[in-house]
């Protein structure tokens, strides 16, 4: 079992940047596929952006790509989110998890596990 633990809850303006750490400990970090979610006020658990256990692949959503950067350093145990260019629709509670699925078979938040107690950023106008 791995336990994740995020961090870098904030409040940034709009236009501004913001990075956010998942820290891993328990089992072997470099097996699992990692992502972040999010979740606002009222709506779903949707997909941010995940990758794959050597840090060599990403996938985003439409919504965040261009903008954010995930990114790992295995040595640390450590995935990161660079947020740049934040808007105030991105405010949200962040979530990082690892994934139940080989890479590529599916974003949806059944298909990671072991959920991390979220950070919470938000973006003022």
């Amino acid at each position: 079992q791995v336990q994740l633990v995020e961090s870098g809850e904030g409040l940034v303006q709009a236009g501004g940047s913001r990075r956010l750490s998942c820290a891993a400990s328990g089992r072997t970090f470099t097996w699992y596929i990692i992502g972040w979610f999010r979740q606002a006020p009222r709506k779903e658990r949707e997909f941010v952006a995940t990758i794959n256990q050597n840090g060599g692949v990403t996938y985003y959503a439409d919504s965040v790509k261009g903008r954010f950067t995930i990114s790992r350093d295995n040595a640390k145990n450590t995935v990161y989110l660079q947020m740049n260019s934040l808007k105030p629709e991105d405010t949200a509670v962040y979530y990082c998890a690892v994934s139940h699925k080989p890479w590529g078979r599916g974003y949806s938040k059944e298909d990671f596990g072991s959920w991390g107690q979220g950070t919470q950023v938000t973006v003022s106008s």
